[in-house]
């Protein structure tokens, strides 16, 4: 995981995310913009995918689980088209709200992604 790359997608998906929920609230429904703004996401998030997977033979192993970051990484990759999926079938303002709490859920996920592959366990409990 490059660093640098994974906080352009926090700061993408945060600012995407702050905008389709007030642009919701505010009554606008999906529209290309939106569901542009949630395509560019999900291609970041592709691209994160394969970042993950060459790093490690470059020498930019995973220090946490492997397991828990890949999971993060495939959930949120599911869970964009699933949202725009949504606003497509049901185009109300309510609909660009969970597309934006999807894209500022995707922040959130990114950001535990990067601390995941970046900062080792500090042990184990018990």
């Amino acid at each position: 995981m490059i660093d640098w790359f994974a906080w352009v997608q926090v700061g993408l998906a945060l600012a995407a995310g702050l905008a389709c929920v007030t642009a919701g609230l505010l009554g606008r429904k999906p529209n290309d913009y939106v569901l542009g703004i949630a395509v560019l996401v999900e291609l970041l998030l592709i691209a994160q995918l394969i970042i993950a997977i060459i790093a490690p033979g470059f020498g930019n192993a995973c220090l946490g689980n492997p397991l828990e970051f890949y999971t993060y990484l495939v959930s949120a990759i599911i869970l964009v088209p699933v949202a725009g999926f949504w606003g497509l079938i049901e185009r109300t303002k309510w609909s660009t709200v969970i597309i934006g709490v999807v894209l500022l859920a995707i922040s959130i996920m990114v950001y535990r992604m990067l601390q995941i592959w970046s900062i080792p366990p500090t042990g184990t409990i018990g």
